[in-house]
């Protein structure tokens, strides 16, 4: 193969099959057998195996599956086959087991074997616990009370005088003269403020009112009122990053104060569609503007209507050649938080639901005062599609498409399901792709060409938004509580007719850190991917 992927130009898929058989030379020099333990009969145990007297031998080792990404940048996937094929005997019980329920307070009010500790004596005992325990303790513990107890640890709490409930911080001037929340424990603060057990009043007061986490500029907002609710029915704020890690700045649409969002379940359709609505937003006026489209008057939300005109005018004038500055978009979700004991953060380090986005350059300058090309994700698929229909005279997409449709399964079982497919709609599809970066991820790609959000009409819009929310329905429904998703899309002014955006939905499993193997971008798995289509299809009928 010319190219490095397991889509060939046939529509069909390509896996290499590994079956180990090896002979290894024996170099030890010296013996160290010894006791190691006993059996329950007494019968004691030794590492005499671990040291053999000759060469040894291995004439078959387990069947390997080897599966090149469908887009070779993102390395290659490995399928052990006896894993695998001990999930495929059950694939509907690929699942992470639910959090147990924990208090500590409550653990030793049961050892005391006492009617119950006393209000200080349970500020007494949480004051002498370590930080590692008492870190742990934030991440896990399902006990309002002693959550309430943790968050008093870190920050200083100013309470309505009335009802006596948290109503904001102490804070004090930085070195600019700034008001900040004098927190006392970042880490700790952080990850008591992410857990959802924790009082909803004192989420807010801690990380959830506008203006506690900064002085970021609200520059948009989406509501669907509840005629029934004091509360909105949903309600998103976009919070603008001036000084981002990402240039030029980036936009985070945040679930508000007064919808409190912390996991997907809780997600509403009106929550996915405030969120994207202001992305969709963002992205169009901001093309918009360099182009010279005339927009409504600012203060105010554009209906999708306008959203549509907006997209419609954009399209013709780079249609007409029209140059764009900053041509690309880029849109990302971090969904969950972790904190480990031993002070590694595991995932995102943001309180509620939000996604993040901005605009991407075509070019930037270099420091020996030339440019060179700015980066975006997506560019990497159009040079490899590029380079597909240059080999092999196919498009890339409509190819990929085929090979979906027709797959066969990894272990070639005839009475096992083949198919890949988890939900789809007339517009796109939900799939679990053949080679999985993350042991669970999943993939949406629209079944028509569509590059970019600029490319999307309200339809599309519609069922991309609808697609997001159920890979991520899906992924929590089955344990997974870290999950990052990206978004790879085509520039605004290219012109190739096959690149479709698309979606990749990654959860962070346990007891798969990222370690030497995924760094070579060599991606381990322990199942087949089409026995996680059947895993993910079983979920379906939960929420639909």
């Amino acid at each position: 193969m010319s190219l490095r992927t397991c889509v060939s130009p046939k529509g069909k898929f390509i896996v290499g099959e590994h079956r180990p058989g090896f002979t290894v030379k024996n170099f030890r020099t010296e013996d160290a057998e010894s006791t190691i333990g006993r059996l329950a009969d007494s019968t004691p145990v030794n590492s005499n195996i671990n040291f053999p007297e000759t060469d040894i031998t291995v004439p078959q080792a387990d069947t390997v599956y080897e599966i090149a990404n469908p887009l070779p940048f993102r390395g290659t996937t490995y399928i052990n086959s006896r894993w695998a094929d001990k999930n495929a005997r059950n694939p509907e019980n690929i699942h992470l087991p639910q959090k147990p329920s924990f208090s500590f307070t409550r653990t030793i009010e049961k050892w005391l074997k006492k009617k119950g500790l006393s209000q200080e004596n349970k500020k007494d005992l949480l004051d002498f616990l370590p930080p590692p325990l008492l870190s742990a303790l934030a991440d896990s513990s399902d006990d309002p009370e002693e959550l309430v107890r943790i968050a008093e640890k870190t920050c200083t709490f100013v309470f309505d005088q009335e009802n006596k409930r948290p109503a904001g911080l102490v804070f004090k001037t930085d070195r600019s003269g700034i008001p900040v929340p004098d927190i006392k424990n970042h880490a700790l603060f952080d990850t008591v403020a992410n857990n959802i057990h924790l009082p909803d009043d004192y989420k807010a007061a801690m990380v959830l009112t506008p203006g506690i986490q900064g002085t970021s500029p609200i520059t948009g907002d989406w509501k669907k009122k509840d005629d029934k609710e004091k509360k909105p029915k949903s309600h998103v704020f976009e919070y603008l990053r001036q000084n981002s890690y990402i240039p030029w700045g980036h936009f985070a649409a945040n679930t508000a104060h007064d919808t409190i969002r912390y996991c997907i379940k809780d997600l509403g359709g009106e929550d996915i569609t405030g969120m994207r609505h202001l992305f969709y937003q963002r992205i169009y006026t901001s093309v918009a503007v360099q182009l010279g489209v005339e927009l409504p008057c600012s203060r105010k939300k554009l209906s999708r209507d306008q959203l549509e005109k907006i997209r419609k005018k954009s399209l013709e004038k780079i249609r007409d050649s029209e140059k764009l500055k900053f041509n690309g978009s880029l849109w990302g979700w971090n969904f969950g938080f972790g904190f480990a004991h031993s002070g590694y953060r595991l995932h995102a380090s943001h309180q509620q639901i939000h996604q993040q986005y901005a605009m991407i350059p075509e070019i930037v300058s270099d420091t020996g005062q030339g440019s060179m090309p700015s980066f975006a994700c997506g560019d990497m698929v159009a040079e490899f599609i590029d380079a597909y229909r240059q080999t092999w005279g196919k498009n890339f997409f409509e190819t990929y498409m085929s090979a979906i449709r027709s797959n066969e399964r990894v272990d070639r079982d005839p009475k096992k399901s083949s198919r890949l497919v988890v939900f789809e709609d007339e517009n796109i599809m939900v799939f679990v792709p053949k080679a999985q970066t993350s042991q669970w991820e999943l993939q949406l790609m629209p079944l028509k060409p569509c590059g970019n959000i600029l490319e999307a009409d309200e339809a599309m819009r519609c069922s991309l938004d609808r697609g997001i929310l159920t890979a991520l329905k899906i992924l929590e429904s089955m344990g997974a509580d870290m999950i990052t998703s990206i978004e790879y899309s085509k520039r605004f002014d290219s012109k190739d007719s096959d690149q479709r955006v698309l979606y990749a939905f990654l959860p962070k499993i346990p007891f798969s850190p990222g370690a030497f193997s995924e760094t070579q971008l060599r991606w381990i798995n322990g199942h087949y991917p089409e026995d996680f289509a059947l895993a993910c299809r079983s979920r379906l009928k939960a929420f639909e």
